[in-house]
């Protein structure tokens, strides 16, 4: 679901970091391979800039791993692994965001029907 919409930046930060940890669920991988589902996934370009800090902020908490991983005729690269601590917080700050855009629904979806009526 690539999409060119322009997400305000600020939307972005609030909802990277559970992004991340939910891609970082389904195994080990790296960040240019992150960057492309997210982007895929409609949330526009996130720039190594914003990504790498941020899984380096992941490692620093022990919510995950870090492995450098020889490349297939190229560069290694740098494999992010969640541990158990990452995959309980994955859990948990999904389930918190779940429940913050099921409030901020409740409050914006009106001015959508309101548009339709």
């Amino acid at each position: 679901m690539d999409t060119d919409i322009a997400w305000p930046s600020e939307w972005l930060r609030g909802v990277l970091g559970v992004c991340v940890l939910r891609i970082l669920s389904d195994g080990p991988t790296y960040g240019y391979e992150i960057a492309t589902r997210l982007a895929a996934a409609g949330l526009g370009t996130v720039k190594g800039g914003t990504l790498y800090p941020l899984l380096g902020r992941f490692e620093e908490t022990g919510w995950v791993e870090v492995e450098w991983r020889p490349g297939d005729g190229g560069p290694g690269r740098k494999y992010y692994a969640l541990t158990d601590a990452g995959r309980s917080e994955a859990a948990a700050v999904a389930a918190r965001w779940a429940q913050f855009t099921d409030t901020t629904r409740l409050l914006t979806d009106p001015l959508i029907s309101s548009r339709k009526a």
